[in-house]
């Protein structure tokens, strides 16, 4: 067939599908793309066909709004598989192919929903872009998987938490020393998995600045994977422990650059807070000392559940967050 007549065919094809009713365009747009004729005849093609096709769509709406979507931040983030089972006919959306069994057939990511066989799952790319309907709460959830489903940088509880500190308690003794009520911390906990960015923790409801510290560290404290994750932990340590200071702090230098991306844009923002936290040092009572000993525990835990390893290294996580603050303009 000539060019030109393949030009007609396809022009005679997309007619049909213009001139359909809405309720059968996607149908009849299918149909034509995968060379199927669906009427009372072929309708027995139909059921499968469309499954495949959603499949296959689904998975190239998914990977195409990563790539094209500017507003969306570019964090990697790997999927959360889990053995699932399939009711109905289903198709892997890596490779394509049917996933055949009466039950457990495949995984599903329990983050963003994407269905691949379970050796398809070690070829999934770490693109995983989370669906907010399966996010159930802010308080113990992964850093990762929040930011890409909020697509934000950081947190939201960080960024209100800190705001509403900057706003009204930057002056206030023992700021992050002194702990708030906890039923009232809870409550803000509560607020934020319920609400969300819209939880109200303005003054008129918790006059105390203590109760909205006390939600950002217990927000740090119930993170899955620390800001300063597992994977880095010990050369953290390690770099508290290089005796020349210069030395040290090109060392940790480079430890910050094996973060996450988001663990290290939440851990710079937090930085910053608390670098000017230090700048009202006579009003306030805390240095950068005195929140290293805060903040060492709460951002930093050891990858085993060792009482005598977490002793053991308290003077250098506090060392280690004491170094991030006074040299937030360097090492950021």
């Amino acid at each position: 067939m000539c060019s030109q007549e393949l030009w007609l065919e396809n022009e005679r094809k997309c007619a049909v599908v213009r001139k359909s009713k809405p309720s059968r365009k996607r149908q009849e747009l299918l149909a034509i793309a995968f060379g199927v004729k669906v009427g009372l005849k072929g309708g027995f093609l139909w059921s499968p066909l469309k499954l495949f096709a959603c499949s296959q769509i689904s998975s190239l709406v998914r990977r195409a709004a990563l790539t094209h979507n500017d507003n969306h931040f570019n964090y990697e983030k790997t999927h959360n598989f889990k053995v699932h089972t399939f009711r109905g006919p289903h198709w892997c959306e890596y490779c394509a192919n049917f996933m055949w069994g009466l039950i457990a057939q495949g995984v599903r990511c329990s983050d963003c929903g994407l269905n691949v066989h379970k050796q398809c799952s070690k070829h999934v790319p770490n693109d995983c872009q989370p669906d907010l309907k399966r996010i159930k709460k802010v308080y113990c959830c992964d850093l990762t998987t929040l930011v890409k489903a909020h697509n934000t940088q950081r947190p939201m509880v960080v960024d209100i938490c800190i705001r509403e500190i900057e706003a009204r308690g930057l002056k206030s003794e023992g700021l992050y020393r002194v702990s708030g009520f906890t039923e009232h911390i809870e409550d803000v906990k509560m607020a934020f998995d319920r609400d969300g960015e819209k939880a109200d923790i303005s003054a008129n409801i918790y006059p105390d600045i203590n109760i909205i510290t006390g939600a950002l560290k217990l927000y740090f404290r119930d993170l899955p994977i620390p800001i300063i994750t597992y994977d880095t932990y010990s050369k953290f340590i390690e770099a508290a422990k290089i005796s020349n200071a210069d030395e040290r702090l090109e060392a940790v230098h480079e430890v910050l650059m094996l973060l996450p991306p988001a663990h290290y844009e939440t851990l710079r923002y937090l930085m910053i807070h608390l670098k000017k936290v230090t700048m009202n040092e006579k009003d306030n009572l805390m240095n950068a000392e005195n929140l290293g000993i805060v903040f060492g525990p709460t951002l930093m835990r050891p990858p085993e559940d060792s009482t005598l390893t977490t002793l053991h290294d308290m003077r250098y996580q506090k060392l280690i967050v004491q170094i991030l603050i006074e040299n937030e303009d360097v090492l950021f």
